[in-house]
């Protein structure tokens, strides 16, 4: 069997087959710090800052701890970058996804994927085309060719690369993973003919910000129908084995998350100050502390 390369499939494939992720800014402070984290990848958050290709480029790079690979044995950046992009499923875009592959990411988080037609179009951008009498041909990819970047990033040659860079689970050895975000009611009304009709869905994660902004009940998790809407998108992902991501978990709700079945776990990246906050306590500074 091959290595396996993307640290957040082989987490969703092994053991419990849950995978731990953050959203981080492509900055370097930030690469450095999640860089020596226990996640199994990272998602650059791109969708809700500048599109700045250069950022990201040295940010994956600063991803890279060689004594870390060493202590693998493997070739691969043991935290595996993926790249939230900036345009909505109904923009149908596909050159952020083709940029951010190019350079090596692992894979590509789609923002408010609410159609079937939606959907083909992400993970579609994600695969190179074939001919229709090649093995795997549907669903019918759609990405330029421009490997070298990404075949130097994973360590492997431009063949190795080409063998390699295809969706998962669509391809059982693929090493690209496309998360489709659902973000709205017609999301949810459109899950199951997505799931249906479209192959090659890595992950489903939901969206609970912009779901309660539709709703009219922003950022409040424990409304009732988010937690409706959460449920049924968690009963079709375990219909049809697709895994299922939580986009805040923390240290109060692990535990439930887990035990509902999630299993694309996004916890905050949080600075921790509670070193400060108690060495102003012992100082006599508690108002500063506050």
């Amino acid at each position: 069997m091959t290595e396996r390369l993307n640290g957040v499939i082989r987490a969703l494939q092994t053991g419990r087959r849950i995978a731990f992720t953050s959203f981080i800014q492509a900055e370097v402070e930030s690469a450095v710090a999640f860089a020596q984290s226990s996640n199994d990848g990272v998602v650059f958050e791109l969708e809700h800052t500048p599109w700045d290709i250069r950022s990201l480029r040295e940010s994956m790079q600063f991803l890279l701890l060689r004594e870390r690979i060493a202590k693998a044995q493997s070739i691969a950046c043991q935290m595996t970058p993926l790249v939230r992009i900036p345009p909505s499923g109904s923009e149908m875009n596909q050159w952020f996804a083709k940029q951010a592959l190019d350079l090596g990411a692992y894979g590509i988080a789609w923002p408010r994927i609410s159609t079937p037609e939606e959907a083909y179009n992400a993970v579609a951008a994600c695969r190179y085309p074939r001919l229709e009498s090649a093995p795997l041909y549907e669903l019918a990819g759609l990405r330029g060719d421009a490997p070298m970047p990404a075949a130097r990033y994973w360590g492997v040659s431009q063949q190795e690369y080409y063998r390699k860079a295809d969706v998962w689970p669509l391809a059982p050895d693929g090493e690209v993973l496309v998360v489709l975000m659902i973000e709205d009611t017609r999301a949810i009304e459109n899950l199951e003919e997505i799931v249906r009709q479209v192959p090659g869905i890595g992950v489903l994660l939901i969206g609970e910000g912009d779901l309660t902004q539709e709703l009219g009940c922003p950022r409040q998790y424990d409304n009732p129908e988010l937690l409706r809407m959460m449920d049924h998108v968690l009963e079709v992902g375990k219909a049809y084995d697709i895994p299922v991501g939580h986009p805040h978990v923390t240290g109060q709700n692990v535990s439930r998350v887990i035990e509902q079945g999630y299993r694309f776990l996004m916890t905050y990246p949080k600075r921790d100050f509670s070193a400060l906050d108690k060495g102003l306590q012992l100082a006599g500074r508690l108002a500063e502390a506050s």
